[in-house]
Order: C-alpha cells, then structure tokens, then sequence
C-alpha cells in the first residue's frame, strides 16, 4: 500500500511540475537583417515575426531581394534551434492603409489567402501575423476605416484559416486599449480560429498624446488610463483563454520635451520629442545626463525626468519586465512579445532578463 501511494505521489508531484514548466511563448518582432540576429540571445525565443512584408493588390510579397533574403536566412535559423517558429507580419503603425478597402471583398481576401499559403510553402515559413491598425476605429491618420472593418476582419482571419488548416500559425497583434477591445474585434468569433494574439500593451501614451504618462505600465494606476492587468482583465471577462493572451514590453523609450518640474514629470503637459532604443539607454540616461529614474510602484512602471533639460522618458526596464513575467505566470498566460529585438542589447539585455525570471 506504501509502495502504490508513494508511487501516486511522485506521478501527481510530476504533474504538477511539468504544469508548472509549461512553456511561455517569447515572441520577437524583428525588421533587422538575417545576419546580424544572431549576436542577440535566439536560443530564448520560441517565435520571430518578421516585420513587414507588403501587400501588392491582394497579395503577401516581398518588399525587394533584400527582405527576401532575410526571410530566408531567418527561416535557417530553425536547423540550429528546432523550437523556433519564423512568422512574418504585414500592416504595423502606417502599414495597413488600404487594408479596410482591399478586405471588405471575398474575392481579395480569398486571394490573398491563398498566396499568403503560397509563399509560405515556397519559403518555408511557418505562420503569419496581422498588425492591422485597427478595423473599424482611427489608425493612423488618414487612413480610411469603417464600421464593416470588424465583420471583414473575421472574415479574412476565417478564410485564413480555412486556407492554412492547422499546417500554419495564424495571430494578430491588437491595441491594447479599451476603445480597441471593444470595438474592433469579435472576439468570440475571431479567437477560436488563432493560435495567439500579440497585445500591443505599449504605446499606451503615444506621440499624439500632449500630457506625459507611462507608455508601457502593467498595473492600473489612475482613472481612465490604460494598462496591462486592464488589458487581459478585459479579454479575460471576454471567456477568452488565458493561454492564447500574449502580453507587451516595450524595448524602447518615449520622450517628451518641455515637461513642467512637477511631479518628476510625470502627468505634465509636454510635447513629444523621440523614442529611444534601449541598447541607447546606458549612453542618453547616463550619470552625465541629467536624467533621474523613479519607480511608480502603482503602475509597476519606470520613469526618468531630465529637470535641467525638461525632459520625460516612460519605458520598460529590467524591473518592470521582472513585473510582467511575474504577472504572465500569475495570470497563466501564453507568455509575452516585444517591439522589438534590434532595439535590445546582445548581451545582458531585455530579452536576457525575460529568459531569466518567465521560466525560472
């Protein structure tokens, strides 16, 4: 009786285990070159999603040779680490303008579907990513979108699927704000037919905005503002499941200029000056920079305000990625993606610090 209790212990007590081991999903938005990638940790990814191929008329295509060739060399990648998945990507912020005119046909989206599958066979790419920007609410100024984006976007995510059968991966990367939830999205339809969605939990203040604020935070921190946990808390009450919720870092900064000296900057009228990769950060908040860096235990987020220059910068650091890999495992979710690995350092960088604290 010992012997078959103690056996049932160590079955259960591996089980547990091996839920817990579940592997995250570390998702890479890439628009480097395929020979540079590897100076960056790539062991610690599970997905690349190289960004942007370009539709011409109702085809997925190459924007030259160049990007072509690095597809390719991406996609080798996968002989030295077999786990990797090479996805790519169209749309992004300005890239998608006529997406709400060429999808509302059958006719081109079944076209586009069906070279989309083309080319991945030819190429031996494993799955695409829509970055739509956005169905049937405002992008990117100026270009056209309307209220049939939403049931056109099903549409198309549908005939994708139908095309790609379960050979390929298929996701999307969607606003993680709450006019985008509710409006752009039929969630219910759409979700059973991807593998994953990519939540642009970033930009969350973004260049329009006048007033300073943190661009990337993971808790709710004031009224009306938006965040991570408000993101998934959303889609959570939405049935959608835990495992296919893909959360957001930023590996860059928003800068303001001409911020007020209160309140370290933050929450100050400014105007917004630049982003900053985070391989730049030792050198623009260096000791001589003037800069300052505060910890918003709220919002779980980092800020720095230059007092001299008036200057404020929101971003994710080393502490609010520990924030975030925290809250995928409490959560349960299906990991976490990044704009982007370029702006990442080789060594000791974001990507080295997810690796660290999501599957440890």
């Amino acid at each position: 009786m010992r012997k078959v209790l103690l056996s049932l212990f160590i079955f259960f007590t591996f089980q547990l285990l091996a839920q817990e081991k579940k592997p995250y999903k570390v998702i890479a938005y890439y628009t480097g070159k395929g020979s540079t990638i590897q100076q960056y940790p790539v062991h610690t990814l599970t997905h690349i999603i190289y960004s942007f191929l370009k539709l011409q008329q109702d085809t997925l295509t190459f924007h030259n040779d160049e990007q072509r060739q690095t597809v390719q060399q991406l996609v080798q990648l996968k002989k030295q680490y077999p786990q990797l998945k090479i996805m790519v990507s169209i749309g992004g912020w300005g890239g998608c303008a006529p997406c709400s005119e060429l999808f509302r046909s059958a006719t081109h989206r079944e076209t586009f579907a069906k070279t989309t599958v083309a080319l991945f066979k030819e190429y031996a790419i494993d799955g695409l990513d829509l970055d739509w920007e956005y169905p049937a609410i405002e992008g990117y100024p100026g270009h056209t979108y309307a209220l049939h984006d939403k049931e056109n976007f099903t549409a198309l995510v549908k005939k994708l699927r139908e095309e790609m059968g379960n050979r390929y991966l298929l996701s999307f990367a969607a606003g993680g704000f709450t006019g985008y939830i509710d409006q752009s999205v039929d969630w219910k339809e759409v979700m059973p037919q991807v593998d994953f969605v990519n939540l642009m939990t970033y930009d969350l203040v973004g260049g329009y905005s006048t007033v300073t604020g943190h661009h990337t935070p993971l808790a709710d921190y004031r009224p009306g503002q938006q965040s991570v946990q408000k993101c998934v808390n959303q889609l959570l009450q939405k049935n959608i499941p835990a495992d296919k919720l893909i959360i957001g870092a930023a590996f860059y900064a928003r800068v303001w200029e001409q911020v007020a000296d209160s309140n370290h900057g933050l929450y100050q009228t400014g105007k917004f000056k630049q982003g900053v990769s985070y391989k730049m950060f030792p050198q623009y908040f260096s000791d001589s920079s003037g800069f300052n860096y505060y910890w918003d235990k709220k919002a779980k987020a980092p800020y720095q305000y230059n007092r001299r220059k008036k200057l404020f910068a929101t971003f994710d650091d080393k502490n609010s990625i520990r924030e975030k890999t925290k809250f995928i495992r409490r959560k349960k979710l299906g990991g976490i993606m990044f704009w982007e690995l370029s702006d990442d350092l080789p060594v000791n960088g974001l990507l080295d610090e997810i690796h660290k604290t999501l599957n440890n």
